[in-house]
């Protein structure tokens, strides 16, 4: 499979709102727009409206898509009914994370979505296992792209331009609506308790819809959110991203994903033998947790955490998180020192283990 080189098509349309431009996921996506606090106010407060230009978009069509799938992913694929979505991971045989992969069941396809950063890894190990299977997959990332709606009054916004009601749908479905004859796809997604929506379009229609969407949103009283306040929002949710918080260093159980990422019901899937014999053991020598940093700075990522004079692990992602007026993030940490309240060290003073998400007043 060939691969083009990826463009965001609303980088333009950034620019000239005088945006501040970063780079995550390994793809150049704002930073801010305005303030790092008054998006943060606005997300909590009304709505706000971000690119999401970071994901590695497959379909795949023919009899076999859902057991093939299946096997190939930790979710379960095979029983997910059309108009509705699951996440999962797929795993080499060892279980170690190769890619997180949403699938999105439709009448006569699915749609995968995972991260640009290892979509060529991941077409390759896909393509690697079709061999006697009745598939034909596609990559369709050069060609769609995102953007989504989050806060309180995202579904009011979403309902007077679509007429969809997102109460009406379960987390993750999906399905086609058209806002001033653009047509998308949504998938809604809920987000510290509220629902919200994430909308895939062709390229060509991106900068389109993001106008009238930054129009409906400020008109709501928020505005564009840049990737800056979306980490700080997501630290505060406890909400692990792929590439950061976990990756192919560490298997689903030490990345706290055992519970939302893996069916233990569907059958047979690479890498099920180690999922399985961590899962019987009932404990792993290492854990993803929250974090508090006493210091005036976020530690570097990949900084170490210490216990004394031992090392006790390391720093995955930080954040100002303005619920707590401190510094915030996720790390490994060995299990002797994983209970919420031990006391660390870090690079940028001391350090605490937090039970996340917050709990907001």
């Amino acid at each position: 499979m060939a691969f083009m080189m990826l463009k965001n098509p609303l980088l333009d349309s950034h620019r000239a709102d005088g945006a501040m431009l970063g780079t995550y996921f390994g793809c150049p996506l704002p930073a801010r727009f305005t303030n790092s606090e008054a998006e943060y106010r606005a997300a909590r407060d009304s709505v706000v409206l971000a690119d999401t230009n970071f994901h590695a978009i497959f379909g795949f069509e023919g009899p076999d898509r859902a057991r093939y799938l299946n096997a190939i992913l930790t979710s379960n694929v095979r029983d997910l009914p059309p108009g509705q979505g699951t996440v999962g991971l797929l795993l080499n045989p060892q279980g170690h994370i190769l890619a997180e992969v949403e699938t999105l069941a439709r009448d006569d396809s699915i749609i995968a979505v995972s991260h640009a950063s290892v979509r060529e890894s991941t077409a390759a190990t896909i393509e690697k296992f079709i061999i006697m299977d009745d598939i034909m997959f596609n990559d369709e990332t050069p060609s769609i792209g995102s953007v989504a709606l989050a806060g309180p009054q995202a579904a009011e916004v979403l309902q007077h331009l679509s007429g969809v009601h997102l109460a009406s749908l379960a987390g993750r479905a999906h399905q086609g609506i058209s806002i001033e004859g653009i047509r998308s796809r949504l998938v809604r997604r809920d987000f510290r308790g509220q629902a919200g929506a994430e909308l895939f379009t062709p390229h060509e229609h991106l900068p389109v819809l993001w106008k009238a969407l930054s129009a409906a949103v400020r008109q709501a009283g928020g505005g564009p959110i840049g990737f800056e306040t979306i980490n700080s929002l997501r630290l505060e949710a406890g909400i692990p991203w792929f590439g950061y918080d976990f990756g192919d260093s560490v298997i689903p159980h030490e990345a706290g994903l055992e519970n939302s990422h893996i069916s233990y019901t569907k059958g047979c899937y690479t890498g099920q033998e180690i999922v399985e014999r961590v899962r019987s053991r009932g404990h792993v020598n290492r854990r993803r947790v929250g974090l508090r940093f006493d210091g005036d700075a976020s530690p570097a990522l990949g900084s170490k955490l210490s216990a004394g004079a031992a090392e006790a692990g390391y720093v995955t992602s930080a954040a100002y998180s303005y619920a707590l007026g401190k510094n915030i993030g996720m790390g490994y940490v060995r299990r002797e020192h994983s209970a919420s309240g031990t006391k660390l060290q870090s690079e940028s003073g001391p350090a605490e283990v937090i039970e996340l998400p917050l709990r907001h007043p």
